[in-house]
């Protein structure tokens, strides 16, 4: 029994880790406002969208990017895996798509040529120049390929940590998780809150795509953070939401091909906004509209 007036002894054990890592915290902000890398935060490689989500995503959070059938989602998530790995450790699990048709992509989207003179090899003397050269500056910095599991929860598959875990996991997408079972709201929302205990228990960051319903017959096409479903675990659990939106794809008489707006429908830790990409369908390639591509 505690004494009258002494705190609990779980209060003492709760206190104690804290207190001890307010200096250490502090040390780390005071670094960082110096110039040091901040090992806590992946950038998107997207300058636009870093800085509207506080420099980029953050280990322990889970991210979710929705949007609706051929917007884009799986070329922007890749995207965003090849310009992550350039700085950090990157896996990218895809439910759609095999190792070396991710790898078709990534030259047809670095070597700005289309996939299909890719495969076919028609491919013109600059185009494969400049497919020579995305192979040579990818060759170090790619990140690590492999499917969605349909049997686990989260759908990493059996022994994805066992090279090393990577510190940002991209997921390729929530309905392809747990495909082998029969109620797909509850298991979309299982893998959710899979997916956010992943990136707390490993302390990664994990990027995850969502599939969300035709958007075609409202008025307002634009995404909104309900639209993601899963029975409100996105809504929930994820700690930011994006939704991508390409005016073009639902109104072809206006000029506005290509043009396609980040929307982030919820930010855990700082404001909600949007940012403005640009979408060149023939590479399937993303550029910041603000901080073009060098």
């Amino acid at each position: 029994m505690t004494p009258k007036g002494e705190p609990p002894p779980s209060a003492s054990v709760d206190a104690s880790p804290s207190a001890s890592s307010l200096p250490e915290l502090l040390g780390q902000i005071d670094a960082i406002a110096e110039g040091a890398t901040d090992t806590d935060t992946i950038a998107s490689g997207f300058p636009s969208l870093d800085r509207s989500i506080g420099g980029g995503f953050r280990r322990g959070d889970l991210a979710v990017l929705g949007g609706d059938v051929g917007s884009g989602k799986s070329a922007f998530a890749l995207a965003i895996a090849l310009r992550a790995a350039e700085r950090q450790s990157v896996a990218y699990f895809s439910a759609e798509m095999t190792p070396q048709r991710l790898m078709e992509r990534v030259l047809a989207m670095e070597g700005r040529v289309r996939v299909d003179e890719l495969r076919q090899g028609t491919l013109d003397e600059m185009a494969r120049a400049r497919v020579g050269a995305a192979a040579v500056r990818l060759r170090e910095r790619l990140p690590r390929f492999g499917r969605v599991s349909t049997d686990s929860e989260d759908g990493l598959p059996e022994g994805w940590e066992e090279s090393g875990v990577p510190d940002f996991v991209i997921v390729d997408s929530i309905q392809g998780i747990g495909a082998n079972r029969r109620d797909t709201a509850e298991e979309q929302a299982a893998a959710v809150r899979a997916l956010k205990t992943l990136a707390l228990d490993a302390g990664v960051a994990i990027l995850a795509t969502a599939q969300l319903p035709f958007l075609g017959v409202r008025t307002d096409r634009r995404p909104q953070l309900d639209d993601f479903g899963a029975l409100g675990a996105v809504k929930h659990h994820a700690d930011v939401v994006i939704a991508l939106y390409r005016e073009g794809m639902y109104d072809s008489a206006r000029d506005v091909e290509g043009a396609t707006e980040l929307l982030v429908r919820k930010n855990r830790h700082g404001n909600v906004g949007y940012v403005d990409l640009y979408f060149y369908a023939q590479w399937m390639r993303f550029e910041d509209m603000l901080d073009p591509d060098r």
